[in-house]
């Protein structure tokens, strides 16, 4: 079936075909799909990171229960979680805030994520490590 060009660039096509936008996705110029798609795969490889250690959590609170005292691995499990649900909100304000910027032809803003989350996983191996050599 086709489609002629006149119903294209019809303005109510359009919004019917991509939904309600959000004001800041209408500000700017389009970026190049290919790097609005490069965007969202690297949201999504933050949210498999975050899937990942809440996958981890899940480990350590059904498979270790060798490990003592309880209520330290009881907090690790908390605090793995609470960083893959930090991790996700942090990914959607990271892939908004590249959104953004490639809009207004800016340079991409500095990653705060990945700090934080190098210190969360490294104080993080520390702990565990602590707890398997005490164990």
């Amino acid at each position: 079936m086709a489609v002629s060009a006149d119903i294209i660039d019809t303005p109510g096509v359009e919004t019917m075909q991509h939904g309600r936008r959000p004001s800041w996705q209408q500000e700017g110029t389009e970026p190049d799909y290919r790097f609005s798609l490069a965007n969202e795969r690297t949201y999504l490889a933050w949210i498999r990171t975050a899937l990942s250690i809440l996958a981890g959590a899940v480990l350590v609170h059904q498979f270790a229960s060798r490990l003592q005292p309880r209520g330290l691995v009881l907090a690790g499990t908390v605090l793995l979680c609470l960083l893959a649900a930090a991790l996700c909100g942090l990914a959607y304000f990271r892939w908004r805030a590249n959104e953004i910027a490639m809009r207004h032809a800016e340079p991409l803003p500095f990653p705060h994520v990945i700090p934080l989350l190098s210190v969360c996983l490294l104080m993080l191996g520390i702990f565990v490590g602590a707890m398997v050599a005490i164990a």
